[in-house]
């Protein structure tokens, strides 16, 4: 699934990312929109290929509504809901398969990812650096399960969601929470989770995660209405989890102590742009 919104040009390297894998059993369903260009459209009648399909909503639905649209459109076993702008690698769907097929009783696989930013060059901004820091490590794959899961990925979120490949049925099931735009993929990470899912993380590189600057998220942060989703959402899941007894899960999710340091690093930043009226917003979410 290739939800769409955005740059032509990289949009049709992410395509063609698709249409150069290994493993040559997938579909390619692109979801436009509402993107105001002819080309796209264009572009996908020209190619000739049964596996490929292009459609484009009447209406804008915004990510989190052309997300939830692009579910109800799965019919494989295995989805993946694709960023418009990354790159699998040729060994990516053969890799997130074999995972799967090793590990019957995984919802989701994390591949190794590389980070690049907006002219396909790698890269590892502080965020990137972070991730790093608090993601598994190993040469080997390894099974997060409940509370083990939920904890890990709730210190820092280290998931890159354009790159995580589903077992249709658990995604299709829980679906994407309506109203979450930023968090909208931890948020089904955690799901899986509290119902002790398990994820599979594969150390292989199999997929190329672009970094925008100027990015939904980025923006957000900066003028600190990315925090006040997060904040909300951290304070919910803390409380699932006491209930769940998951004590680590919840002392995890009720200090974000990640989020709060990115929200400290943001501060400087919109102090150096000039922009002093997020500073309450980035302050509140540093201390509360």
């Amino acid at each position: 699934m290739l939800p769409y919104y955005g740059d032509v040009d990289l949009m049709k390297l992410a395509a063609r990312s698709v249409m150069g894998q290994q493993y040559e059993d997938w579909r390619l369903v692109v979801i436009d929109d509402g993107y105001p260009s002819p080309e796209p459209e264009r572009w996908f009648a020209s190619i000739d290929d049964p596996r490929v399909s292009y459609q484009k909503n009447e209406a804008n639905l915004g990510a989190n509504g052309n997300y939830r649209k692009a579910l109800k459109l799965v019919q494989a076993p295995i989805v993946v809901i694709m960023g418009a702008d990354d790159v699998m690698l040729p060994n990516y769907l053969q890799t997130v398969v074999n995972a799967f097929e090793a590990h019957p009783e995984a919802g989701v696989v994390q591949p190794g990812v590389q980070v690049i930013d907006e002219n396909g060059r790698a890269c590892q901004p502080l965020v990137d650096l972070v991730k790093k820091a608090y993601a598994p490590r190993g040469r080997e794959r390894l099974v997060l399960q409940g509370e083990q899961m939920a904890t890990s990925l709730v210190r820092a979120d280290w998931a890159y969601f354009p790159s995580l490949a589903w077992r249709s049925e658990v995604i299709t099931r829980i679906g994407f929470t309506e109203g979450l735009d930023v968090v909208q993929d931890l948020a089904l990470l955690l799901d899986i989770a509290a119902e002790n899912g398990a994820m599979v993380v594969e150390p292989e590189l199999a997929f190329l995660y672009r970094r925008h600057s100027a990015s939904d998220s980025s923006v957000r942060a900066l003028d600190g209405r990315r925090f006040d989703e997060e904040r909300a959402f951290f304070n919910s899941q803390a409380d699932r989890f006491a209930a769940l007894g998951w004590k680590s899960a919840a002392r995890a999710a009720r200090f974000h102590t990640t989020s709060r340091l990115n929200a400290a690093t943001l501060i400087a930043r919109s102090l150096a742009q000039g922009k002093k009226d997020s500073l309450p917003r980035l302050a509140r979410h540093v201390f509360r």
